[in-house]
């Protein structure tokens, strides 16, 4: 039974994973537009999109640590 259910663990983090995945390339495809059409505010931009990459990827740490705590 605990094989089991380390087993469906590791699976929903697997799927899990996938949200942040996704998040991630369309912050960065989304400044990458951003940056081409106004390239003075580049800088604003690229700051901004590092946070949200920031917090997208703390959901995906988040799952990583629930996943050894089940």
């Amino acid at each position: 039974m605990e094989e089991l259910k380390g087993a469906i663990a590791l699976v929903g983090y697997g799927l899990a994973a996938i949200g942040p995945g996704i998040g991630i390339g369309l912050i960065a495809g989304n400044a990458v537009q951003a940056m081409a059409r106004q390239p003075e505010a580049a800088g604003m931009v690229r700051t901004t999109m590092f946070l949200g990459i920031a917090f997208t990827e703390a959901l995906a740490l988040i799952g990583f640590v629930l996943f050894f705590l089940v």
